[in-house]
């Protein structure tokens, strides 16, 4: 039997006609950048967020590079963040020559410890006045803890991006009610690779925001700064969002409530069926209906790289989500920091895995991933 890790043709069959229509659609209007289907789009995903503002922007990445430069982060300042994401979270605070600082993450959400922000701060009282942003990661589909991250930075007036690339439709039971993710920072951000719950037919993202003149700002730094054209109060970025691209998302975003559920059912059998001794599966840090299993991620004890190639010669697609942390990469080498400074971020890049959880995965697909780990390591 053969396994992928994702199949997006099998998502896309059932509504290939519809997604064929609508880019049709597009195409005959020749409204090829901006127009109604990018303003319908904004609307819909800020509706569907519970955000005021949604800003389509031509990637997750320029979706954070463009959030920061709309706070004006600058050369020298400092933005705290997590050691353990896609590289984009990192890498857009130092492409505006900002100095990303890191906290190590939670041993069972792998998102950012707000503990050890709080500790950091108070470690660190000389350089408070620098942290002109934090960026916590909503890792694999489940939100960080926000009530306690946005409490430490409402306490010294610090912004907060929500970096939510991976958690479009997740939750968090906060104190003041249910929150979508990216409805609770400063600004939240979403990205649409291909591979994502939500995803297009290319690179898209989107900035969503409850702050009006954020918002303005954001439109404007989207398109080199301009309003109205050829009159630049700002110098921003070409950051736009096609309209094919948002055409294809509207279709897809009517399906995404039920996908996610087949996803946390797929994770419920994973849970249920896949108990090994040493073995974590996925923490469930609020409830399963908040966890949108963008990955479903196991901690293995050892032998993980050994796994992984009984898994691949078994037609098992599997992945390893991240295997180098921000502070082992070459190109951080600058920001001085050393292997064991933040051990959790590189336990988890050399024991975690990731198993196949699409919509569409059958139950004989999973029996036959579950029967090989459970062979692999009965060895």
């Amino acid at each position: 039997m053969q396994v992928p890790l994702l199949d997006i043709n099998a998502q896309l069959e059932p509504i290939r006609t519809e997604i064929k229509n609508a880019v049709n659609e597009v195409i005959d209007s020749t409204r090829y950048i901006g127009g109604p289907k990018i303003t319908e789009l904004e609307t819909t995903i800020a509706e569907y967020c519970g955000a005021k503002f949604g800003i389509g922007v031509s990637s997750g990445t320029d979706a954070l590079l463009v959030a920061l430069m709309a706070l004006d982060i600058k050369e020298g300042d400092l933005v705290l963040t997590t050691p353990y994401s896609f590289f984009a979270t990192a890498g857009v605070i130092a492409r505006l020559g900002a100095i990303p600082v890191f906290v190590d993450i939670n041993s069972k959400s792998y998102n950012i410890d707000p503990d050890k922000i709080e500790k950091w701060f108070d470690e660190n009282p000389k350089k408070l006045t620098k942290i002109k942003a934090i960026i916590p990661v909503h890792l694999y589909g489940q939100c960080a803890d926000m009530d306690k991250i946005l409490a430490i930075a409402n306490k010294r007036n610090i912004p907060v991006i929500e970096d939510g690339a991976q958690s479009i439709g997740s939750g968090y039971p906060s104190k003041s009610g249910y929150k979508s993710a990216c409805s609770m920072g400063t600004m939240g951000c979403f990205s649409f690779f291909p591979s994502k719950n939500l995803g297009c037919m290319g690179d898209g993202g989107m900035v969503v925001t409850n702050d009006e003149k954020l918002a303005d700002k954001l439109v404007k730094l989207r398109n080199h700064g301009s309003a109205p054209k050829y009159y630049h109060s700002m110098i921003g970025g070409n950051f736009r969002l096609d309209a094919i691209q948002a055409a294809i998302l509207l279709v897809k975003i009517k399906y995404l409530d039920d996908w996610h559920k087949g996803r946390q059912e797929n994770a419920k059998y994973y849970d249920e069926n896949l108990k090994i001794e040493g073995i974590q599966n996925p923490t469930i840090m609020y409830n399963r209906e908040s966890h949108i299993y963008n990955q479903y991620i196991l901690s293995v004890p050892s032998k993980r790289d050994e796994l992984r190639k009984f898994l691949n010669d078994a037609d098992i697609g599997n992945e390893v989500y991240y295997p180098v942390p921000f502070h082992e990469q070459e190109c951080f080498k600058y920001l001085g920091y050393k292997t064991g400074d933040f051990p959790i971020s590189e336990y988890v890049a050399k024991h975690s895995i990731a198993l196949p959880i699409y919509p569409e995965l059958t139950t004989e697909m999973q029996d036959y991933v579950i029967s090989k780990i459970k062979e692999f390591y009965s060895k």
